[in-house]
């Protein structure tokens, strides 16, 4: 893995435009817009059934965790600037922060590899640390006002 860059640069501004055009697609916005809206879980079984191919938000689900997985891989490896992507690709972690207290049963479970990605950006990124937090407040919020 590639220590973070120094500063950002012109590829990474292409970079982020590129992916915000991406994240405009008529496909991907509805998928996002789905998981936003509808995906909250509040137990491992919730996320379970998710993946279940014949669960209403599987597609979508597939298609948004891929997404954020493939973008924040991008600052992983030290292809884009992981601070500066956060400051306009931080959704996907708020995604991340609705699963990550049943992320150790998934991955035992499931899918050895999940949220690999999201993961490594919210904990080694300040941006990253910060925007997970304030989403699984906010999130934790949203479920007690239930």
């Amino acid at each position: 893995m590639l220590p973070l860059k120094d500063a950002p640069d012109h590829h990474d501004a292409e970079l982020i435009l590129k992916l915000y055009e991406l994240r405009r697609e008529a496909l991907l916005r509805q998928s996002r817009k789905e998981i936003n809206q509808k995906f909250k879980p509040t137990s491992f079984e919730d996320w379970l059934a998710v993946t279940k191919e014949d669960h209403p938000l599987n597609e979508a689900y597939r298609q948004v965790t891929s997404y954020w997985e493939m973008t924040y891989a991008m600052a992983k490896h030290g292809i884009l600037d992981g601070e500066f992507m956060l400051e306009s690709c931080g959704e996907g972690l708020s995604l991340f922060a609705r699963v990550r207290p049943y992320l150790e049963q998934f991955r035992k479970e499931v899918n050895p590899i999940a949220f690999q990605n999201a993961e490594w950006i919210a904990t080694h990124t300040k941006r990253g640390e910060f925007l997970t937090d304030r989403f699984a407040k906010r999130y934790a919020a949203t479920l007690a006002a239930r």
